[in-house]
């Protein structure tokens, strides 16, 4: 049986992956969770999966949670917060695998912390790569630390490269949903608001990821965790938009053969398979029925998505530039869910904040931490001064 803990087990993979647990229950034991704020759901999954500690971030969250286990009378879990408690989990005894689904980069040290511990990642947190991706994969080489994608994309270019030598890969090719607006030109989408941002035509996703998919922001992200998963160079991590998301992702070969994942749009399955890596199981998602599909590919349009390209150009500079980015992000995606900023303020202030920060080319773990801070602290006043 594998003992696995949860970073971020309320959100829309932290559930779907209790779900892939819940019909193997011989093969799994959930014995850490964590959540942010949703005390009603995290009792429910406590009550059921019965985990050893349990984490919950927001401190009020927290206090209410402790009332409610008291109240219940469950007396066999113990209780943590902060980000003290989120390593906790992390590092939790006994863990074989920890499945890191929380949103944003509160995820890296964990993660890191894990790593240290000798704990395999299943990574669903593509932005602890996208900030630290090198920091975080030399410890993974150095502790022989798994790392296993969760991201459907990701997790398509790993199954397509069982086998494969990196040495012979031609092209990474990412795909794209294309998100809410895709096939619109810039006056059609500079007045969207969120709530229409959030309307994904395949996916159901957590309102973060959703609008960075509607930006393309999230492929942007993809590529530069690409780049570190399989130590590709950004000439060849390709995007197509593919707006059916049967195929998750492709590798081409030297030989100019293509290899592609393709299966229902159902993050299940790329969970599965890191839960069950090396082997394969029955999955609880449904099967494809190929017959009458249609699968059409089209370029991205950058110039009405900039997000993507702020991405590319932040990889290529590397350093402390894919931190701001990330964290620049992140802050003008809730302004931007709060209704306080308009769509295309997001890649215009993502711009100014790469302008104006100082460039640290090898930062420590350290100098991270303190570049996402003042990153987040700029934006903040920035749009106080710009959006009062």
């Amino acid at each position: 049986m594998k003992n696995i803990s949860i970073l971020g087990s309320t959100g829309s993979i932290g559930t779907q992956a209790l779900d892939v647990i819940r019909h193997h229950k011989e093969k799994f034991n959930v014995i850490a969770l964590s959540a942010n704020n949703n005390v009603d759901l995290l009792l429910e999954q406590i009550k059921e999966f019965k985990p050893a500690l349990v984490c919950v971030y927001n401190e009020k969250s927290y206090e209410l949670l402790g009332k409610k286990l008291i109240e219940g009378n469950i007396k066999d879990v113990e209780l943590c917060t902060k980000m003290d408690g989120l390593v906790k989990v992390a590092t939790c005894k006994g863990t074989d695998l920890l499945l890191t689904c929380v949103v944003g980069m509160i995820g890296l040290i964990p993660t890191v912390k894990a790593i240290e511990n000798k704990i395999d990642i299943a990574l669903a947190n593509k932005e602890t790569l996208v900030v630290a991706g090198d920091i975080v994969i030399s410890k993974a080489r150095e502790y022989g630390v798994k790392i296993l994608p969760v991201d459907s994309e990701h997790s398509a270019i790993f199954q397509c490269l069982v086998g494969e030598k990196n040495s012979e890969i031609k092209n990474i090719m990412l795909t794209a949903s294309g998100g809410a607006f895709r096939g619109m030109e810039k006056s059609q989408i500079m007045n969207k608001k969120a709530r229409e941002a959030l309307k994904h035509p395949n996916w159901s996703m957590g309102s973060k990821i959703t609008i960075d998919s509607a930006t393309l922001m999230n492929k942007g992200l993809e590529i530069i965790e690409a780049y570190h998963l399989f130590n590709t160079p950004l000439e060849k991590i390709k995007v197509y938009v593919h707006k059916q998301s049967l195929i998750h992702s492709m590798v081409e070969f030297v030989d100019n053969s293509i290899k592609a994942q393709i299966a229902v749009p159902d993050m299940r399955g790329a969970i599965s398979y890191a839960f069950f890596y090396p082997n394969r199981t029955p999955s609880v998602m449904n099967e494809l029925d190929l017959f009458g599909k249609n699968m059409t590919f089209d370029m991205v349009d950058e110039d009405t998505f900039p997000c993507i390209k702020l991405a590319k150009e932040s990889l290529k500079q590397g350093g402390t530039s894919t931190c701001v980015l990330n964290s620049a992000n992140e802050e003008l995606v809730y302004a931007y869910l709060a209704d306080k900023i308009k769509f295309y303020d997001i890649n215009e202030i993502i711009e100014k904040a790469l302008e104006q920060h100082k460039f640290i080319n090898n930062p420590t773990l350290e100098e991270i931490l303190v570049t996402d801070l003042k990153t987040r602290l700029f934006v903040k006043e920035y749009l106080k001064e710009k959006f009062v």
